[in-house]
C-alpha cells in the first residue's frame, strides 16, 4: 500500500531560489530558459545557472544520505536490484553502490548528454530511454526510484509511465514530483520550473496514482 514518505525535502530546501529573477532575466527569460532546458543537453546540465543546474557535478555525500535512508527504510538485501528512472548522471546509483557494493543497479534517462557525462564507474549501467516503455521484465527490481522526473511528462504519458513502474517493481517503489498546495506555490512553480509539463496539486497526483494502479510510495516538493 502506497505511503507518503519524504526522502527529498531536505535536499530541495537547501537551494535558495529567486523566482522573479528567473522569469525576468534579460538574457535568459523563463520562456527561453525552458526552451533550452527541454533539450536536456549541455544547457540543462552544465550551462548557465539561469537556465537550469549551472553545472551538475558529483558532490561527495550529497546523494549517499538519500541512498542510506532508502536502503534502511526498504530493508534492501546486499544484492538488491535497483532502478533509477530519470537518473541523470547516475550520482544516486553511484552512492547506492557505496553502501550496497553487490547491488545490481540500472539507470534510465532521456538525456544522452547526461549518460555520456556520467561517472565512469556507473556509465555502463545507464540506458537512454523513456519511462513509458521500460526495457526490463515484470517484477524485476527490489526498488524502483523516480525523482523529479514524472512531472516532465505530458498528461497522456503519465498513466503508462506509472503502470510501467508498477510492472517492473516487485514491491518497493518511490517517486518524487513537483506539486503545489496554494496559489503562491503554484505561481512559484510556474516561475521556476523549466521542464515541468504536468502541473498537478497533491490530490490530482494521487488521482493519477490510483488510476494507474501505482502502489508505491511518493512525496512532493513545493516551491514555497
Amino acid at each position: 500500500m502506497k505511503k507518503y514518505i519524504d526522502f527529498m525535502g531536505t535536499l530541495h530546501k537547501s537551494t535558495k531560489r529567486n523566482y522573479l529573477a528567473r522569469v525576468n532575466d534579460l538574457e535568459y527569460p523563463k520562456a527561453k530558459a525552458a526552451e533550452l532546458a527541454k533539450r536536456f543537453d549541455f544547457d540543462y546540465w552544465d550551462g548557465d545557472r539561469r537556465i537550469c543546474y549551472g553545472g551538475y557535478h558529483y558532490i561527495e555525500g550529497r546523494w549517499e544520505k538519500v541512498a542510506i535512508s532508502m536502503a534502511n527504510y526498504y530493508k534492501l538485501p546486499p544484492k538488491a536490484k535497483i532502478l533509477d528512472i530519470g537518473c541523470g548522471k547516475g550520482y544516486l546509483l553511484y552512492d547506492f553502490l557505496k553502501i550496497l557494493p553487490e547491488a545490481e543497479v540500472h539507470g534510465l534517462d532521456i538525456s544522452e548528454y547526461a549518460i555520456k557525462h556520467s561517472l565512469e564507474d556507473i556509465k555502463g549501467q545507464l540506458t537512454k530511454g523513456n519511462v513509458t516503455k521500460l526495457p526490463w521484465p515484470d517484477n524485476y527490481f527490489d526498488l524502483v526510484i523516480s525523482i523529479n522526473t514524472l512531472h516532465c511528462l505530458y498528461a497522456y504519458e503519465l498513466d503508462l509511465a506509472l503502470r510501467e513502474i508498477e510492472r517492473v517493481g516487485i514491491k518497493n517503489k518511490y517517486l518524487c514530483v513537483e506539486s503545489y498546495r496554494n496559489e503562491i506555490e503554484k505561481a512559484n512553480l510556474l516561475y521556476w520550473q523549466v521542464t515541468c509539463e504536468a502541473f498537478n496539486n497533491p490530490k490530482e497526483w494521487e488521482w493519477w496514482f490510483d488510476k494507474s494502479g501505482y502502489s508505491g510510495d511518493y512525496s512532493f516538493i513545493y516551491f514555497e
